[in-house]
């Protein structure tokens, strides 16, 4: 037995033309314009087919798109900036009036301008803006940044065991100096939402669960008085859910997906980035409801 119990609901999002909020946690869709993504890779390469993909989203109650198109799987190699530009732009423009925010997943300062002129609204960046002018590139905008733990990088991030003192701490202070450099550049405080990173350079399991069980403790601590930052967790179809179910391919971790998005949920998270849309909005609006009751009642909820 366990309680769902009302949280204090994390603070709005600026993203660009949109304010997001967090009545409920915010499902974030996946769109991989990669031909080598774990995943999905080859499937939305094509314009028509990102659109069309895009389109379905949009159907299913998606809250935020987010477009890559340079897959950050281990190994994967890296992508010329004119490959991803030729990718990405054209579907940022395509979609810039369909009436929800749309990310760019990039860590390249010459794509992040590119996607902000063409109309993205958030960068999502497994880099941690580390990049040499990945913070300029974004300083003077009104868009939404997410920073990520990254252990190394992805092409060599899954080849040793990443060593961590404390795996939670760990993280945690990595996203308070990267919110810090951010924030001391001129950023404010309701642009930023951090990411733990999952399977990011956390090979085992034990990286990945206890993030995911501590994960309101990631939250970055950068003065007092400042509230804690929105969190994003993106664990879809990833290897920590097939290794506890014994699902080997990523298309077969759905189920496993939606139930570690609802766990995200319960431990803090704001946004959750999946590939499958439907299934994780509707299990967000449960537990949502689940959520309200058990705020509502003189006594707690358990089951």
């Amino acid at each position: 037995m366990f309680a769902i119990l009302p949280r204090a609901l994390p603070e709005p999002l600026q993203c660009g033309r949109f304010t997001l909020t967090f009545d409920r946690p915010r499902v974030m869709g996946i769109l991989n314009v990669t031909p080598d993504s774990f995943s999905d890779g080859g499937r939305f390469v094509s314009r028509d087919d990102a659109l069309r993909q895009a389109e379905q989203m949009l159907r299913d109650g998606v809250d935020i798109i987010d477009i890559g198109g340079e897959s950050t799987r281990p190994g994967a190699p890296p992508v010329p900036v004119e490959e991803e530009l030729a990718r990405v732009i054209p579907i940022v423009e395509a979609l810039r009036d369909v009436g929800v925010p749309l990310s760019v997943d990039t860590y390249k300062p010459e794509v992040m301008r590119a996607a902000l002129a063409a109309g993205a609204d958030l960068i999502n960046d497994v880099w941690g803006f580390r990049r040499e002018g990945a913070i300029e590139a974004v300083r003077a905008s009104a868009c939404g940044l997410c920073v990520m733990h990254m252990h190394g990088e992805p092409q060599t991030m899954q080849q040793s065991v990443p060593e961590y003192q404390d795996v939670v701490a760990d993280v945690r202070t990595f996203l308070t100096g990267r919110v810090d450099a951010l924030m001391q550049a001129g950023i404010v405080k309701a642009r930023i939402s951090v990411d733990p990173g999952f399977g990011f350079g956390k090979s085992t399991l034990e990286h990945n669960y206890a993030l995911l069980a501590h994960l309101a403790d990631i939250a970055p601590r950068v003065a007092p008085g400042i509230e804690s930052f929105p969190i994003l967790a993106g664990m879809s179809r990833k290897g920590m859910l097939g290794k506890v179910t014994g699902r080997a391919t990523p298309a077969a971790r759905v189920a496993a997906s939606v139930a570690g998005a609802v766990c995200a949920a319960q431990r803090g998270a704001a946004i959750v980035r999946v590939h499958d849309v439907a299934e994780t909005v509707d299990a967000m609006k449960v537990w949502a409801a689940v959520r309200d009751a058990s705020g509502r009642a003189t006594d707690r909820s358990t089951y």
